[in-house]
């Protein structure tokens, strides 16, 4: 029998460095009972825009260069859905010349950092030029560095 790949293991609330909490609304809920899958990546995108606009303390929007999304995927553990809200923990994998790669766990219900996530999706923004008609890739801005350089941990660390 060949080797099975070894699944990733669940993340748990301790491999998260950062937090912000979303309500769950009425209409986040499908046909099943349970959140829709566009809510999730909905969630992931808000858990890193939140987070660059706060840290930054500027309009992400308005700076010369901006972030783009070159990939984004989820992985589904447990169910969750309305009415319980949705802790979005935040933590960067990787910082390139012109790249972030994120992690996002997505928790219901009360948990210490032992809790396992519901899922947890895997971001990254590409920045390109914001001040023509041209997108062409172009390094981090400073301010949005300094905002992801604190939440930076190796994978699996």
């Amino acid at each position: 029998m060949p080797d099975q790949p070894t699944r990733p293991t669940r993340p748990t609330r301790a491999d998260y460095v950062t937090w912000r909490t979303a309500t769950t609304r009425w209409s986040d809920d499908d046909v099943y009972g349970h959140m829709n899958n566009a809510r999730y990546f909905d969630l992931i995108d808000t858990a890193v825009n939140v987070h660059l606009a706060v840290a930054t303390g500027t309009d992400i929007r308005q700076l010369p260069a901006v972030g783009v999304v070159a990939e984004v995927s989820c992985r589904y553990f447990a169910e969750m859905g309305y009415p319980a809200d949705v802790d979005m923990g935040l933590v960067v994998d990787k910082v390139g010349t012109s790249s972030v790669v994120y992690r996002i766990g997505l928790f219901q219900g009360e948990g210490d950092e032992t809790q396992p996530a519901s899922a947890e999706g895997r971001f990254v923004h590409v920045y390109v030029d914001n001040t023509g008609d041209v997108r062409s890739v172009t390094p981090l801005p400073d301010v949005v560095r300094a905002a992801v350089l604190p939440l930076l941990r190796e994978p699996g660390a």
